[in-house]
């Protein structure tokens, strides 16, 4: 028996034979004689690539719906990039063969967005090395198929796995995947929970191909890998997988059930989101609300800034879907961690404290008044909200409102629809806002608490410096006692206060959070249902 320890990205346990699945061949450079032919072979290679990408679209999206779908049209958009054919057929023509140019010019692309800061952007490198493969399989004559066809009962073992891959596996035939790489941010992640199959990451260079065939047991929840186990261990994991199922037959029995402890509080739980796309796991989890829309992923998605057409596009489908559900949207917080080439911010030395969120929206007002002119248009689909990041005095918060005003008046002289009343609030991420909550609470109609920059700023720790872990404790008596500051203030004042950060999803904290009165409490999705069983069960 042999085990091994990774990352758990998809929770359940899945027991079968492996079938290991070899990454990329090397790709050879050869000399071509004629370049204009080897260049009209490129394009026929990426026009066979975008057909089949445009099929693998259809079938995600009939088996997995169109949210998950999507990144795939995104692939076939990425395989006629101008700049990314542009430097193939710049490489072939210092005479070079056309599998070895798609090679070079993907590896050029993939460690461009493997080098940005933005964790995001950072899982872009799979995207351009799977559309990268595609095109050389196509001009090598292979098969762009991965994976089982068969009915046997297999868990995937890999080096990793592209989103292609992945989304191509029978779910018939496969029962979890290993990879010895990843991220669980990844397209590969995202779609291996969608498909409900126990998946591990980072397992590292213990997983090789020596495994294929064997026995192997997967618990995607505490990332635990167990080749040929022996029959105490064997009959350890079929145990393991059952209450893993009573546990998600019982959480499936919380769907519609009011979110109230045994002595009457009740609690809203709403969900995070980045993109209408998440909407699919938002309604499967039951959430009631969305408590934190992260409206720059619109940014951080586009070439340049997203007009207002498909801002409004983007938060009116949400708020539609929502039925009349509360949408918070939180208006763009770009700056420190996420960057974006086209804002043009010059380097800082200490961009967390530097010119981010609602610092750039106060200073450049045009870019702020297209977004607030898109949410004020969606508001009149649905029971939208506005949500200022990084305040941290009244003055800003009257500024921000003074545009909103602005923006108001200048659709109510165009005879555009919107919600006149529109509710507006503030994130608690700073000390200056908890210090400030008693004034602030006066002129906002609710508090958010974003416990991840709250924590970075009470305790001085840079949440992006892994060598802080250890003095950034969420759980730190300085950060509660702020919280609870801030939900004080926002009960004497007669407002609601809500936490969006990661510690909403903490159930070490829930009984805490109840305690103090929080009113509402917005996290991924995936945790609404476990924290309906907590608070139901206080």
């Amino acid at each position: 028996m042999r085990t091994m320890k990774g990352v758990g990205v998809s929770p359940g346990v899945a027991i079968g034979e492996v079938r290991f699945i070899t990454g990329a061949e090397t790709v050879e450079r050869s000399t071509v004689d004629d370049v204009d032919a080897e260049i009209r072979r490129l394009h026929l290679a990426m026009d066979t690539a975008i057909v089949q990408l445009n099929a693998l679209h259809d079938e995600t999206a009939r088996n997995l719906g169109e949210d998950k779908a999507e990144l795939f049209r995104s692939h076939a958009l990425m395989v006629k990039d101008p700049d990314f054919v542009e430097q193939i057929e710049s490489i072939i023509r210092s005479h070079v063969n056309a599998e070895f140019a798609v090679h070079e010019a993907g590896e050029h692309f993939a460690s461009v967005f493997a080098d940005m800061d933005s964790a995001y952007m950072k899982e872009r490198a799979s995207d351009v090395r799977d559309v990268a493969q595609r095109v050389i399989a196509i001009l090598e004559g292979k098969s762009t198929a991965n994976g089982p066809d068969d009915a046997s009962k297999l868990i995937i073992a890999a080096e990793n796995l592209a989103p292609s891959q992945t989304a191509q596996l029978n779910r018939n035939a496969v029962m979890g995947f290993v990879t010895a790489q990843g991220s669980s941010n990844s397209h590969t992640a995202i779609l291996a929970r969608t498909m409900g199959l126990p998946a591990i990451i980072g397992v590292g260079d213990a997983l090789s191909n020596d495994v294929d065939g064997r026995m192997m047991l997967v618990d995607g929840s505490t990332g635990e890998v167990v080749i040929d186990p022996d029959q105490k261990t064997m009959e350890e994991f079929k145990a393991r997988r059952e209450e893993y199922l009573d546990h998600v037959r019982m959480l499936n029995a919380l769907k519609g059930k009011k979110t109230v402890t045994h002595s009457g509080q009740a609690v809203r739980l709403y969900a995070n989101i980045g993109r209408p796309s998440d909407m699919d796991a938002v309604l499967g989890n039951d959430a009631e609300g969305i408590g934190l829309f992260r409206s720059e992923f619109l940014y951080l998605e586009s070439d340049d800034f997203p007009s207002e057409d498909r801002q409004f596009a983007a938060y009116r489908e949400v708020a539609e879907k929502m039925g009349g559900k509360h949408v918070i949207v939180r208006t763009l917080d770009i700056g420190a961690d996420k960057q974006v080439d086209y804002f043009g911010l010059q380097a800082e030395d200490n961009p967390a404290l530097g010119y981010r969120a609602i610092r750039i929206c106060l200073t450049e007002p045009d870019i702020f008044k297209v977004q607030l002119r898109a949410i004020l248009r969606a508001s009149a689909f649905g029971n939208i909200a506005i949500m200022l990041p990084m305040i941290t005095s009244v003055q800003e918060v009257q500024d921000a409102r003074a545009i909103i005003e602005e923006v108001k008046t200048t659709l109510n002289d165009e005879h555009v629809k919107f919600n006149k009343d529109i509710q507006v609030g503030i994130m608690i991420e700073t000390p200056a806002s908890v210090i400030m909550a008693e004034e602030l609470a006066q002129v906002v109609d609710f508090f958010s608490i974003g416990t991840n920059d709250l924590t970075q700023y009470t305790l001085a720790c840079d949440r992006q410096n892994p060598h802080l872990k250890r003095f950034a404790d969420p759980h730190s008596p300085a950060v509660l006692r702020m919280i609870e500051m801030a939900v004080t203030a926002a009960q004497r004042h007669h407002i609601w206060c809500g936490i969006c950060g990661a510690l909403g999803a903490d159930p070490s904290l829930t009984e805490t959070f109840l305690k103090i009165g929080v009113d509402e409490l917005s996290v991924s999705p995936g945790s609404i249902l476990l924290l309906r069983k907590a608070i139901t069960q206080a």
